[in-house]
């Protein structure tokens, strides 16, 4: 018996997908719930799992096309009885002998891509992940150990003969997650007027408060007592002072918010998502560190889901996780304002009339200027600000 293998049915947000990856090929045998193939959207990537044992009969949609919602993209041939256990025979022994040739193909676009750019045989990398698979880290310490140097990526469809130079290139499709977060960042930068106040932040008071209290916090709840909940629950203070930084335009109408549903930017192999902490407000701090980590995970594992990523008041984004010293984050719209985080650094500062070292961070606000005065932002900003410097401002919701 023939199954047909349909794509997801999207959310009333997505038009359409792209195939991006058959990770079981023709001929090839599968079991039920397991990954055929991914399906990517403008904002997440869909999973197709496998609804029956059998065998994939037919592809019908390759890499690279366009598929609508609940079409038709494979087929599968059931398999059963003594007809079950030859496949899983074949398979098994296809497995075997092509395991170390075809390495790459169960694996995730990351592993893929970082293969083909330092041209390297998936047979010579002992991976560490589930059934052999490999992961980024492998091809890291396989980089280390035999000191490979990246080598120039080889353009795959050359129109001369006169060999390779260092000079060839390689013209790649841009994913549709990238294309979306592109036209995204580019309408905002001409649909609004974003300007960006900066201040810096002395993050002793947090840094003294987590060395202090890190083991039992961790010892109680699970979870290492990071900075993020700090700058959540510092923001979710300010936006109550300044409901203005909390709103968003509609046209002509300005639409304020009673809630604070933070957006916290997280970075993945994909592209830049950013799910939402809902009725953050709400929530203690443990409770908030417990939502990032969360989403933190489901994010590498390509497991958000659209309504992870709907909505959202007001958004944090950490570059300093990164290295960066100071930038300029975009705003997330129709959000008016956008806090972001950088990383820290130890620099002298006059503390009552004397030098000290102390661990300063840069604060960056972009705002939409339209809706958000610059008084306003720099008293907001400044709020933010005094809470993180006096902790217990937190506590007393001062």
């Amino acid at each position: 018996m023939v199954t047909e293998i349909k794509s997801p049915t999207y959310p009333e947000s997505v038009a359409d997908g792209t195939i991006a990856n058959w990770v079981k090929k023709e001929g090839q045998a599968v079991k039920q719930d397991e990954l055929i193939a991914e399906i990517e959207t403008d904002k997440i990537v869909l999973e197709v799992l496998s609804p029956i044992n059998g065998k994939i009969s037919k592809i019908l949609k390759p890499e690279g096309e366009v598929v609508n919602s609940g079409e038709l993209i494979a087929q599968i041939e059931e398999t059963s009885g003594h007809a079950e256990e030859e496949d899983q025979e074949d398979s098994l022994k296809e497995n075997v002998s092509s395991k170390n040739e075809n390495n790459s193909l169960n694996h995730g676009p990351a592993v893929r891509r970082m293969l083909e750019e330092y041209n390297l045989d998936p047979k010579n990398i002992t991976g560490s992940g589930k059934d052999g698979r490999i992961s980024k880290s492998d091809i890291k310490n396989y980089l280390e150990n035999i000191n490979k140097k990246p080598e120039k990526p080889i353009e795959k469809d050359m129109s001369t003969s006169s060999g390779l130079t260092d000079r060839d290139e390689e013209r790649v499709p841009m994913s549709r997650m990238r294309s979306t977060i592109a036209k995204r960042l580019l309408s905002v930068t001409q649909e609004t007027a974003m300007l960006t106040t900066f201040n810096e932040v002395d993050m002793k008071p947090i840094k003294d408060l987590r060395k202090k209290f890190g083991d039992e916090f961790q010892t109680e709840h699970g979870l290492k007592l990071g900075f993020m909940g700090f700058f959540v629950s510092a923001s979710i203070n300010a936006l109550k002072k300044f409901p203005v930084a909390n709103a968003s335009i509609d046209g002509t109408d300005v639409i304020y918010h009673g809630y604070q549903d933070i957006s916290v930017a997280v970075s993945t192999d994909r592209g830049l998502v950013v799910p939402v902490i809902r009725d953050a407000d709400i929530l203690t701090l443990p409770d908030i560190e417990k939502s990032i980590l969360e989403y933190s995970e489901k994010a590498k594992e390509g497991k958000l889901s659209i309504e992870d990523m709907q909505g959202g008041t007001f958004t944090i984004s950490n570059g300093g996780v990164f290295g960066s010293l100071l930038s300029t984050p975009i705003l997330n719209a129709p959000q008016t304002a956008i806090l972001g985080m950088h990383t820290i650094q130890d620099r002298v500062v006059v503390i009552e009339g004397e030098m000290e070292i102390r661990p300063m961070m840069y604060l960056a606000l972009s705002y939409d200027h339209r809706l958000l005065d610059g008084k306003d932002a720099v008293a907001f900003l400044i709020c933010i600000k005094e809470q993180l410097e006096s902790p217990q401002r937190l506590l007393l919701n001062l």
